[in-house]
């Protein structure tokens, strides 16, 4: 079987540094799925409104095309420890795909605003489903690994005068990003500066004390 994309995912995160590990976890994060033809036409996505939110699946593009291991180190468990591919949601699998639950911000013929994704700019999308409670929803679970390791976001400071040139709601939304703590496990030098491409900026941040300070904006 072949698949093609039938969208691309549009967000301020061009790059796989600073990418939410799960969808949710920024939930001031806004970007948009914009579908190519034709699949752009308004019939496509009659309905959809009235749902708050749906699943997209989409494909790893930014990883490179190596065979997938049949063991991954979660972050969640420090990059060190493995587990099986299938125990995870590492974005090293078999076949590439992601999966993941977005808030519908707005719907219009070949767009879908949507809000918390963990997806990089120019991601193809392969497919939208509508999120529905009484079958995607089960509250009370076993979530493995998940449940013995504990994930703290941290505190972000941003200035004031990069607060004002990024505005209140992408200042909210890369405060959120940020407090995931994007760095790779190993890296914990509070003296190194970060550059994380965030919209049409390179934001300059470090993160000492278990909080993370944002320095600059950079034009990018």
């Amino acid at each position: 079987m072949s698949i093609e994309p039938v969208a691309y995912f549009r967000s301020p995160l061009k790059e796989k540094f600073g990418i939410p590990r799960q969808s949710g976890l920024a939930p001031d994060l806004r970007g948009e799925v914009r579908f190519v033809a034709p699949f752009d036409a308004p019939e496509a996505v009659r309905g959809l409104d009235g749902f708050d939110y749906c699943w997209l699946i989409w494909g790893f593009s930014m990883n490179p095309s190596d065979a997938a291991s049949l063991t991954v180190r979660p972050p969640r468990l420090g990059g060190n420890e493995r587990v099986g591919v299938f125990a995870s949601r590492s974005p090293y699998r078999p076949n590439g795909l992601g999966l993941s639950c977005v808030r519908i911000e707005s719907v219009r013929p070949g767009v879908i605003e949507v809000s918390g994704a963990d997806l990089a700019d120019g991601t193809p999308v392969y497919d939208v489903k509508p999120y529905v409670e009484y079958a995607d929803s089960r509250p009370g679970v076993r979530s493995g690994f998940v449940d013995a390791n504990s994930w703290e976001a941290l505190p972000v400071e941003i200035p004031e005068p990069v607060a004002r040139e990024l505005g209140p709601q992408a200042s909210a939304a890369l405060s959120q990003v940020l407090s995931q703590d994007p760095r790779p496990r190993y890296q914990d030098d509070p003296e190194r500066l970060y550059g994380l491409v965030f919209g049409g900026f390179n934001v300059k941040f470090s993160v000492k004390g278990g909080k993370v300070f944002v320095h600059s904006l950079e034009k990018y």
